[in-house]
């Protein structure tokens, strides 16, 4: 019995032994297992001690496969869900192309374009990518129609796929890598701003190449912004100011540039809205936008020039297709319809029955419509430039000056010094330009009813429309002048006086008589004119035309001239004097007109008459009968009254008479060389 309690606390303490070897081996790393192991094989037990180890086993086993059952499930979700980000990425990878292309911004809007593979550049070349690749290129800012006010509008986080980025973001931050993720990101996106900020080379040529370009930066900053917003410090203001500056100062070049290449108004308005848009979408970001609406005002500068350039042509085609004839209306309808188009009132010609004639023509309510048009043109410009009324009336009024000054000024005075250009258009060009300046008051109240700025306020500028108008007739009334002088020319290119005629005419010669006749109807055409045109073209006629006619008579071709010659001249000056006493324009007093042939009637009385005597005894006195008489003129048309053939002729020493005259005449010529040399001494 004692030899059974003995053995009974011997396989007890060789149970504890295996059960303190078993704990040892289930806790002491493989590199010191040995000597435990040899305890074990050193004992007599050691079947036993095998037969226990086999049975820990079994129990580890069977505890591994239930923690293996239990977290099973997790396993498969987790090896699932690595499947899905690997699919993502996949997909991620084949959206390259789009990268950038879309977040749709309508103040906050969002949305999709497709854009090239360059510009598609992801910001992770890792397996699992960045978002945006379906979201900056293009936000088509004017792609949304016109939607109702409580429409929900989805934001960057409804259209954009941001988890993959918050995904790496907590990968590294676990990694404890945070900051080169940070500045990865921030040099890649420096990278990707670069290249979204340069702008196709043809972007000026559509409207739609502006659009995506600011489309595209749109979307940029609103991704950038939606970061800064969601994850707490992976970009910071300062990262997101810098690269706005940079955008900005690269978004401003870029748009001078190909601003400059646009010709067309309507290009330029349209640009004009699309930067509008664009800055305060951004600014609603609180992005600064300051410079960009200054560099609309320069904007503004090229827009007004293009709109001159414009009404340039548009100025040409009304002066071209104009007849230059006052407007006929045979209805009250009619007369109605030019009235309601231009400020005119006309009570006289209001009483006068139908058929009746406006005295303007066409061009008149047609100019004065589209310099309505053009006002209207340049309003459109200064519309949500966040401007005052004061600074709208200023711009409006300076740009419309331009195009009184300069633009319809040259127009006017191209037509004026056409080759071509008629007496008949030039009187009504005349007229036309007096209802025009009359008409700029209308111009000024009308700009004030836009503005409500009043003209009586403080540095308001003054439409120079008066100015415009008054150069453009005195420019027409000059050109009257020259014109009428050159037609005078052609008739006297007619004149074919025979200056050795012993014969005494009596009538006027003909190229003189049509001359007259030309004048008659070409005045009888000035009824229309201002009083003062009229009577100073009609005294600019005559003047020439006696001018002409002493040329004529004194020209050096001329070398010798008859008695007879001198009295059909006289024919032909009383019939200047007769027409100019006819008063073919109302308003001269008396006698006024006549004194422009004055110089030519006391010479031709001084020789015809014969009356040197008194001539060479009233000379010098205030009062004499042949005032305008000049003894150089005199001297030389008396020079042509000798006989320069008497010499050749064998028989004259017998014409008495005619020898008495020759010394008469040699005389008269030594006592007007006197006088002469006496007064020029």
């Amino acid at each position: 019995m004692e030899r059974g309690k003995m053995a009974e606390a011997e396989s007890l303490e060789t149970a504890a032994e295996h059960e303190r070897i078993l704990r040892e081996i289930e806790s002491t790393d493989t590199a010191c297992i040995g000597p435990t192991l040899r305890s074990v094989y050193d004992g007599e037990e050691h079947g036993r001690f095998m037969e226990k180890l086999e049975t820990r086993i079994r129990n580890h086993d069977r505890e591994i496969e239930k923690m293996c059952n239990f977290h099973y499930q997790g396993f498969v979700d987790s090896i699932t869900e690595l499947l899905k980000v690997r699919g993502e990425a996949q997909k991620l990878k084949a959206q390259q192309q789009r990268n950038l292309d879309n977040i749709v911004l309508q103040q906050p809007r969002i949305g999709s374009k497709r854009k090239s593979k360059k510009d598609a550049y992801i910001i992770f070349d890792t397996e699992i990518e960045s978002t945006s690749p379906k979201s900056e290129q293009d936000s088509g800012i004017l792609d949304v129609e016109d939607e109702e006010d409580d429409e929900e509008v989805p934001g960057a986080q409804d259209l954009v796929d941001f988890s993959p980025v918050y995904r790496c973001l907590h990968i590294y931050s676990v990694l404890g890598a945070r900051e080169t993720f940070e500045n990865y990101y921030r040099k890649q996106r420096r990278k990707q701003a670069r290249l979204v900020l340069q702008p196709p080379s043809n972007m000026h040529e559509t409207l739609d190449g502006y659009r995506k370009y600011f489309n595209q930066i749109v979307g940029f900053f609103v991704v950038e912004d939606h970061i800064l917003h969601t994850t707490q410090g992976l970009v910071n203001r300062a990262y997101i100011d810098e690269l706005w500056e940079m955008a900005l100062s690269k978004t401003i070049a870029a748009l001078r540039t190909h601003s400059s290449y646009c010709s067309d108004p309507n290009l330029v308005l349209d640009l004009k809205n699309l930067i509008v848009l664009f800055a305060d979408t951004l600014q609603v970001y609180g992005f600064p936008v300051n410079q960009l609406f200054d560099m609309l005002l320069e904007i503004r500068d090229q827009y007004s020039e293009t709109l001159l350039k414009k009404w340039t042509g548009i100025f040409r085609n009304i002066l071209d297709s104009d007849n230059y004839s006052p407007i006929p209306v045979t209805s009250e309808e009619m007369y109605k319809k030019v009235v309601g188009q231009f400020p005119f009132q006309d009570i006289e010609l209001e009483k006068q029955p139908f058929p009746k004639k406006f005295p303007f023509s066409e061009f008149v309510p047609k100019v004065y419509n589209q310099i309505k048009e053009f006002i209207y043109a340049c309003l459109k410009f200064s519309e949500d430039l966040h401007l005052s009324s004061t600074e709208i009336d200023d711009m409006i009024r300076k740009s419309t000056n331009l195009l009184l000054t300069r633009t319809l000024s040259n127009s006017l005075q191209n037509v004026i010094k056409r080759k071509n250009i008629g007496l008949t258009e030039l009187v009504q060009i005349i007229i036309n330009t007096t209802h025009l300046e009359k008409s700029c008051k209308y111009l000024e109240e009308f700009i004030t009813n836009i503005t409500n700025v009043l003209p009586e306020t403080v540095h308001t500028t003054k439409l120079y429309g008066t100015t415009t108008f008054k150069d453009a007739r005195h420019a027409a009334e000059e050109e009257i002048y020259t014109n009428l002088n050159q037609k005078i020319d052609q008739f006297l290119q007619l004149a074919d006086y025979d200056w050795m005629t012993g014969d005494l005419g009596n009538k006027a010669s003909d190229y003189l008589v049509d001359l007259i006749a030309f004048l008659r109807s070409t005045f009888a055409v000035f009824t229309h004119l201002p009083g003062k045109v009229a009577q100073t073209a009609c005294m600019s006629a005559c003047k020439h035309l006696a001018t002409s006619l002493m040329q004529l008579l004194l020209e050096a071709e001329v070398r010798q001239l008859t008695l007879g010659a001198l009295q059909q001249f006289n024919l032909d000056v009383r019939e200047c004097e007769q027409f100019a006493r006819s008063g073919p324009v109302p308003g001269f007093q008396e006698d006024t007109l006549q004194l422009a042939f004055i110089d030519l009637r006391q010479l031709l009385d001084l020789f015809i008459q014969w009356d040197w005597s008194t001539y060479l005894a009233d000379y010098g006195q205030p009062n004499c009968k042949y005032l305008r008489v000049n003894p150089v003129t005199a001297l030389t048309l008396l020079e042509k009254m000798k006989d320069t053939s008497r010499k050749n002729n064998m028989f004259a020493q017998f014409r008495k008479n005619e020898r008495d005259k020759q010394k008469l005449i040699d005389t008269v010529a030594k006592q007007l060389r006197g006088l002469i040399s006496s007064h020029h001494s």
